[in-house]
């Protein structure tokens, strides 16, 4: 058998839509082999992939589906991790591996390429951290030959570290610092992480192995915000406290950074473990010469300065929380507040304002409203309203944006919401615009599907406050369209608002 590195081989990409997964797959295209990727929302990657990469449908944890997509495969890239569920993310993270481990010895995977986390098995690990190697551990009773690598922080652009001290230090002139803030790492950039999962499909061996990562420098997590701060020229101070909880923690993150308190409790508790390197195995296999951590922060603010960041990891489908699967309840008539209004303009200019929502752009019409809306959904542990969007000007399918999701967006027609925060059902907001004779309609769809009496009382105790706030939305992105700071002239508005039938509604569409 020839080497891997010598020969075309299939290879499968799992959490593609992630921060890790969306940065190796154009690496993966330019390398010359053939790409397949496995996602629970393939249409979420439409746009995002070469014309000659595969997507198909795979949930790790639908054993039918994990089989299909690795018929044929010869490596196997397993980036796949629950660390937004709300439920035991370490039995679920569990079960999915074995299932995707059993998967890989009946279709003969010759290798697994894992992503997993550093620090000392033998130390009282987090659950967060402890779970990553357990995964590894799962994966390893496949026939297939696992290349684990173990990392510690990663910094780059848009990712989950570099997001969190990037908005501790811009924000904060003076940090309350717990315990967690002195704790040691080994951080590593995220162009060295991806230079190792590049070269790990290549290796000549047919075995497993572990191979723990990290930069150069060995710093605590307040030595990197200064460092940070340093190179940003801000000058912050630091108030060490002996006892501040995960739990305090996490709500206090929330409340000045982009993460919400079901990540950063779970961030949070891993932090206590020391993540560096204890071996130099990974020297003996690669040539790779990590970036000092000065060297890391310093491309990810060149990128972040130019708004850019392929991806991020609140764009990852998991960081949103496990998908629930609604099979099997039952949802009482789907409530619908549809309203439309008419512009003087065409399709393209009237869809820009919706492109454009959300962010710091806002939701054009009562922003407090919005914000005590996601402060409330922060405090019951739901996504909370900082995460903004990738981008001010563009979307794309599986963006997180605030407290929503991108579920569909057709360019200069429609935008469709899937809600994350914690509500009684589930819900969407939809935006549709439609030109005629050189005027455009924007229909404006807010959809509930509530879950028992509960969910009923939720969406009648908001209804005043959904007639207020969605009212004066539509009426103030129409004035956007128009340039000025009233609609002026429009057709009048037409409003449906009640127990509605979705298919009662024009050019309305069923769920995906």
């Amino acid at each position: 058998m020839q080497d891997s590195s010598q020969e075309k081989i299939k290879i499968l990409l799992t959490g593609a839509t992630g921060y890790v997964g969306g940065r190796l797959l154009p690496l993966l295209e330019e390398s010359g082999h053939s790409l397949r990727c496995m996602s629970r929302r393939p249409q979420s990657l439409a746009g995002l992939v070469a014309a000659d990469t595969e997507t198909v449908y795979g949930d790790v944890l639908d054993s039918e589906s994990t089989h299909r997509a690795l018929q044929g495969v010869h490596t196997a890239y397993y980036l796949v991790h629950s660390m937004g569920s709300e439920e035991d993310f370490e039995e679920t993270d569990r079960l999915a591996a074995q299932l995707f481990a059993d998967a890989c010895t009946a279709q003969n995977v010759k290798r697994i390429i894992y992503l997993g986390g550093l620090g000392n098995p033998d130390h009282n690990l987090s659950k967060h951290l402890r779970s990553r190697q357990e995964i590894g551990n799962i994966l390893r009773t496949s026939t297939a030959a696992v290349v684990e690598f173990r990392a510690s922080i990663i910094i780059g652009s848009g990712s989950l570290s570099f997001e969190l001290i990037r908005a501790l230090v811009e924000q904060l002139p003076v940090m309350i610092c717990p315990k967690w803030v002195r704790v040691r790492a080994q951080p590593i950039a995220i162009e060295d992480v991806l230079a190792y999962l590049m070269e790990a499909h290549k290796l000549p061996i047919r075995k497993t192995v572990v191979f723990e990562i990290g930069g150069p420098d060995q710093l605590s997590y307040g030595e990197i915000m200064q460092l940070y701060a340093r190179l940003r020229g801000l000058r912050r101070w630091m108030i060490p406290v002996p006892i501040l909880t995960p739990y305090l923690s996490s709500l206090w993150l929330g409340l000045v950074t982009p993460l919400y308190a079901r990540v950063g409790k779970k961030l949070i508790e891993s932090l206590k473990n020391p993540t560096l390197i204890s071996n130099n195995l990974v020297d003996s296999y690669f040539s790779i010469a990590p970036k000092s951590t000065e060297l890391a922060i310093a491309r990810a603010l060149v990128h972040e300065e130019q708004q850019y960041a392929r991806t991020r990891w609140s764009d990852a489908i998991s960081a949103g929380g496990k998908m629930k699967s609604w099979g099997g309840v039952r949802f009482g008539s789907r409530l619908v507040d549809s309203r439309t209004q008419t512009v003087p303009a065409g399709r393209e200019e009237a869809f820009k304002p919706i492109r454009r929502i959300g962010g710091k752009t806002g939701w054009y019409y009562g922003s407090w409203l919005w914000r005590i809306r996601g402060f409330l959904d922060l405090l019951v542990g739901g996504v909370g309203i900082r995460r903004g969007r990738r981008d001010e000007d563009q979307l794309r399918p599986g963006d997180a944006l605030d407290f929503w999701r991108v579920e569909q967006i057709e360019a200069g027609r429609l935008l469709r919401l899937r809600a994350e925060m914690k509500v009684p059902g589930r819900a969407w907001l939809e935006f549709e615009v439609n030109e005629y004779d050189g005027k455009s309609t924007i229909r404006q769809t807010a959809i509930f599907d509530p879950v028992g009496v509960f969910g009923l009382v939720y969406w009648y105790a908001l209804y005043p406050v959904h007639q207020f706030v969605f009212a004066g939305m539509l009426r103030n992105i129409c004035a956007a369209v128009e340039g000025s700071s009233s609609v002026g002239e429009t057709d009048q508005t037409q409003t449906y608002s009640s127990r509605w039938p979705l298919e009662h509604l024009k050019n309305s569409r069923q769920d995906d």
